[in-house]
């Protein structure tokens, strides 16, 4: 398993890669954001929990489990 910074790079590229203005990269940069600011991969997932608004916890939320996964 990657630890949460390699995730959080992970996140970040695809972030960059993404439309400006998109569902896609506003989940990807709370991913990366969140996983850079986390201690684990647990803490990570609780804070995505609380994001806001719904669409983008919820892309965020797919991303993180493809990417933990990984």
């Amino acid at each position: 398993m990657r630890d949460n910074l390699d995730l959080a790079a992970s996140a970040q590229q695809l972030a960059d890669a993404a439309p400006a203005g998109s569902l896609d990269r506003a989940a990807a940069a709370s991913v990366a954001i969140t996983l850079a600011t986390t201690r684990d991969v647990i803490q990570a997932r609780q804070t995505l929990d609380g994001l806001a608004p719904q669409d983008v916890r919820q892309a965020a939320l797919t991303l993180f489990e493809e990417l933990s996964e990984s």
